[in-house]
């Protein structure tokens, strides 16, 4: 009799768990399509040609994100050419060199606090730092030497830990046969975390492309039309500061919400080319491993 009783909690216990979790499941799918679904239909309408190819013109009062999306594209290339160097080359001295554990440890709390700090306080600090005390003034280039810190922790935490999952076996069997220790991370680590490396740089993506507040102190907000160095020396707005100058400075929601859908857009691309490049280095791995067996 007890044992049935037991049997029954169970069974309504696991019957409860089970639809609790059904039930959060379809409220986050739900607020994400419906998240996606209303940016979309209120945005679509308002993308035209002419908006995607064109700069402002206050005299003709035509409105061009042109300027914006160049500038969106400077700063990801210009943070992205500082915080993979940086970021790879750290994750690889922790994992691979460094001896001491108190060190590893402290860098590691470090990055993670790094990661956890508001946006808007990184903005303050690369707007003292960067823009008056090293004179770059209100530039792209400030702005993305500010996401660059923004952005490290996350490159040399998923760099850090695909190191971790390349086996010990790899780099004991290539120093077996005499390589050197840059040889063996060169030909035999790397390779084996190349999805981890990939995986941190495009999520680095999808952070600058929605970062708005760090910039609206460091890069400013202006639509000029500029070549890429140029830019990178001058003020500039991103598609993310954009929206909200349309939308809280000029009241055209309409704008706002067409540049929305666009980092929608960028944005469900992204997450998918990240999810499909992991998929590929797991086949890749898995072909491989059954080649060597």
């Amino acid at each position: 009799m007890q044992k049935q009783s037991n049997s029954f909690r169970r069974k309504t216990y696991i019957t409860v768990m089970r639809l609790l979790m059904g039930i959060s499941v379809s409220i986050t799918c739900t607020l994400v399509f419906f998240l996606i679904g209303y940016v979309l239909w209120k945005g679509l309408p308002n993308v035209s040609w002419e908006l995607l190819t064109t700069k402002p013109s206050y005299l003709s009062e035509r409105i061009g994100i042109l300027p914006d999306i160049l500038n969106t594209v400077y700063i990801v290339a210009a943070t992205l050419a500082f915080v993979l160097p940086l970021g790879v080359g750290a994750a690889i001295y922790l994992t691979e060199y460094a001896k001491s554990k108190k060190l590893v440890d402290m860098i590691e709390y470090a990055a993670e606090t790094l990661s956890g700090i508001p946006s808007i306080i990184y903005g303050l600090v690369g707007m003292l730092f960067f823009c008056q005390f090293f004179g770059m003034k209100t530039s792209l280039l400030a702005g993305a030497l500010t996401l660059v810190i923004m952005n490290l922790p996350t490159v040399m935490r998923t760099t850090q830990e695909s190191l971790k999952t390349v086996p010990a076996s790899f780099r004991e069997g290539a120093f077996g046969l005499g390589a050197g220790k840059w040889r063996v991370i060169y030909t035999v680590v790397f390779p084996g975390c190349m999805d981890g490396i990939i995986t941190g740089c495009i999520l680095s993506i999808g952070r600058i492309l929605g970062e708005s507040a760090a910039l609206l102190f460091t890069a400013g907000f202006a639509h000029a039309l500029n070549g890429i160095m140029e830019g990178l020396g001058s003020a500039g707005a991103t598609l993310t500061v954009a929206l909200y100058v349309y939308a809280k400075e000029n009241g055209e929601f309409g704008i706002a919400f067409a540049i929305a859908a666009i980092l929608m857009i960028l944005t469900v691309c992204i997450n998918l080319w990240a999810a499909l490049v992991g998929r590929y280095f797991q086949k890749g791995e898995r072909y491989e491993s059954c080649n060597g067996s």
